[in-house]
């Protein structure tokens, strides 16, 4: 069995025919070109418009629910075997729509039955973890059992992840394996004060590796969940260095009424502030969106990070003070940015930039559109070796 559920080149035709349709608005190719382009890449599956998609995602998960109460009738209501039953065969039911016409890719029907299929898998796991360890153990995130649970649960997620290639389910990954980290570094004095190094370098090395993986050949398959867990990577890197996080959290592992210093404040001080500038500027210079997006996003819980304990005005004066010093901003970067400055531009943009230069591959696809041969003689057609044996040519 193939490791991707879905056919490799699916997404990445999708790709190539949304940047084609594009560039021809843009007025960089020809409509014949274009035609040329979405004929070279088709797409064979199953493509329902967007409110069709909601429904059949709705409906698939009402059908799930009528199952399982029809599993659980026939079980007499035994949770396992509801969840194991309903779990095999929403896998089941997904194989066979997936590989065989017409074919499911992101139409409503098959991401609910992934979904519910992870979830009926989620709650067998709870269940047998639960009836193994509760007795033994409190069910608290720093026990030592709860890596029992974790590591099934990222190993299940993980395989779902590689197969099916969502964005929910790599999201649920990242967060599982940061669970996972958490939980073995809460199991000794020494990990929970390295906790917060221990966050952002699994965070930093994550982001390195997914930054890598999409720059493979296969990364059309996982961009969308890829294009996530970046953002993910650098916003748990920018947490776990946060001030407030790491002096709020101390205080709630310790079960503290109230938050006291903590030890090198002043290099998550350091965390706190760095970290969003430096995500600005290595936006700026890789035309990385989403970096700023999120280094915008940071610089804001920044400083009301740095407003929770150090207020210098009242809220009302430092929100309009803000916001005017923003507006200003905003328009002094439109009038600089009017003339394209250093690779930026003020201009709209509509579309994300493709994973690899498109520009070479249209060219090279399109450089010669198809053109009618011109009227000229057209010799053969005769019964007894051509060359007009009919007497006509």
């Amino acid at each position: 069995m193939a490791v991707k559920a879905y056919h490799p080149a699916w997404a990445r035709n999708a790709a190539v025919r949304k940047a084609a349709s594009r560039w021809q608005k843009q007025g960089f190719i020809t409509p014949g070109q274009h035609a040329a382009i979405e004929q070279a890449h088709p797409l064979d599956y199953y493509r329902p418009p967007l409110f069709l998609r909601i429904g059949l995602f709705l409906f698939t998960c009402l059908g799930a629910l009528a199952g399982a109460v029809f599993v659980g009738l026939a079980t007499r209501f035994n949770l396992p075997a509801i969840c194991l039953l309903c779990g095999i065969g929403a896998i089941v039911l997904l194989e066979i729509i997936t590989s065989n016409p017409p074919r499911h890719y992101g139409s409503g029907f098959d991401t609910a039955l992934l979904y519910c299929a992870l979830l009926a898998v989620g709650v067998f796991l709870a269940y047998l973890y639960e009836q193994a360890w509760a007795n033994a153990y409190s069910i608290d995130f720093d026990s030592p059992a709860i890596s029992a649970l974790l590591l099934p649960l990222l190993a299940v997620f993980g395989a779902a992840t590689i197969r099916y290639a969502d964005r929910l389910v790599a999201a649920c990954t990242y967060l599982l394996y940061l669970a996972t980290i958490a939980n073995g570094l809460l199991q000794s004095s020494l990990g929970q004060a390295l906790l917060p190094f221990g966050i952002m370098l699994a965070s930093g090395g994550a982001y390195l590796l997914f930054r890598r993986l999409s720059r493979r050949d296969y990364a059309y398959y996982y961009q969308k969940p890829l294009t996530l867990v970046k953002a993910l990577a650098l916003i748990s890197f920018y947490l776990g260095g946060n001030y407030f996080v790491v002096r709020e959290g101390s205080a709630a592992l310790r079960s503290l009424p109230e938050s006291t210093q903590i030890s090198f404040a002043p290099l998550f001080y350091l965390f706190t502030v760095a970290i969003p500038f430096i995500y600005i500027s290595l936006s700026l210079r890789r035309h990385n969106r989403q970096m700023l997006w999120i280094g915008l996003f940071v610089v804001g819980f920044s400083i009301y990070t740095y407003r929770h304990y150090r207020s210098l005005l009242p809220p009302e004066y430092a929100a309009t003070l803000a916001g005017l010093a923003l507006i200003g901003f905003a328009i002094w970067a439109l009038r600089y940015l009017h003339t394209p400055r250093y690779g930026l531009t003020a201009a709209p943009d509509d579309e994300q930039a493709p994973l690899i230069n498109l520009e070479a591959l249209i060219v090279a696809e399109t450089a010669t559109v198809p053109t009618p041969e011109p009227a000229g003689f057209d010799f053969g057609g005769g019964s007894s070796g051509g060359g007009g044996a009919t007497g006509r040519f």
